[in-house]
């Protein structure tokens, strides 16, 4: 039996707490909208696995139809589709994202969260 682009991603996004497909790595992102996500989540401590989708065209097609978004970055947080760029910059500059991380055990350092908010405010 083949493992689609379907099983790996639910196999990484369940067997992870916190996961980012993202263009480029958590170390060197390869699009604006993957750098802002992957620097929030390294900013606040958080973390979690990376997923080049650059690095495979089936990842890359499998994950837009795996959560029916159409864009990259995707953030997922305990299997569940958390959103992508626009909703993660939100959810961080309203506090949802903590929110978020406090209700599923997610360690991450809240004054760097604060820190995020006053730069914007």
């Amino acid at each position: 039996m083949t493992t689609t682009a379907k099983d790996l991603i639910r196999d990484t996004v369940t067997a992870n707490d916190v996961v980012l497909y993202m263009k480029g790595t958590k170390a060197m992102p390869q699009c604006g909208f993957s750098s802002r996500v992957a620097g929030v989540l390294n900013f606040m401590g958080v973390s979690y696995v990376d997923v080049n989708v650059l690095a495979d065209a089936d990842i890359r097609q499998g994950i837009k139809d795996f959560s029916d978004w159409p864009t990259i970055p995707q953030l997922y947080v305990k299997g569940e589709f958390v959103g992508g760029c626009d909703i993660i910059t939100e959810m961080t500059l309203s506090g949802e994202l903590d929110q978020l991380f406090d209700a599923k055990g997610i360690a991450y350092d809240k004054a760097a969260a604060e820190q995020i908010r006053a730069a914007n405010a």
